[in-house]
């Protein structure tokens, strides 16, 4: 028995995993929206939302940062806390993406989660993922596959309906 092990194994080692995530939420941030698999996307998303949240409280301290007092001392250091938080897990790499009409635009991830992403989600709790299965199947290996992407700024969270007890049937 396995106790106390949690996460999917995905068929690869540690070290592997660990620079499979960061590229995918590195993608998922730069796109707003990936597609992989079911598997990979339900362990993605507590990895991304754990670096939304870092961005969240990041955003937050480069709002009240300044250079006069010693609270707005202290709230520039804080963010420069969370942009290195971010930067050790996501690296600080420049990402490069292709436009519709052929440009290439470089992106800095974590510069975008600071100063797009975090504000984006600062009224929201939690829950900046949606996974959406798709009924294609992978070809080649058939494996299911989802969508991975980030909720828009407004969207309201989607609450779980009880199910009802069935009507009881009155015989006659």
């Amino acid at each position: 028995m396995k106790h106390r092990t949690r996460g999917r194994i995905l068929n690869r080692n540690m070290t592997h995993r660990r620079a499979m995530f960061r590229n995918m939420a590195i993608s998922l941030f730069a796109h707003e929206r990936i597609e992989t698999t079911i598997a990979k996307a339900k362990e993605l998303r507590p990895f991304a939302e754990k670096l939304v949240t870092v961005a969240k409280r990041g955003a937050d301290a480069l709002e009240s940062a300044g250079d006069k007092t010693d609270a707005e001392k202290i709230a520039r250091a804080e963010a420069l806390n969370h942009r290195r938080i971010l930067m050790s897990q996501l690296g600080g790499k420049k990402y490069v993406i292709t436009k519709e009409d052929g440009k290439d635009v470089e992106i800095n991830v974590v510069d975008k989660l600071l100063k797009e992403i975090g504000p984006r989600f600062k009224q929201r709790a939690g829950g900046y993922t949606r996974i959406v299965k798709l009924a294609t199947r992978r070809r080649g290996d058939a494996a299911e596959t989802a969508i991975i992407e980030l909720l828009s700024a407004n969207e309201p969270a989607k609450k779980k309906e009880k199910k009802s007890a069935p009507a009881p049937v009155i015989a006659e």
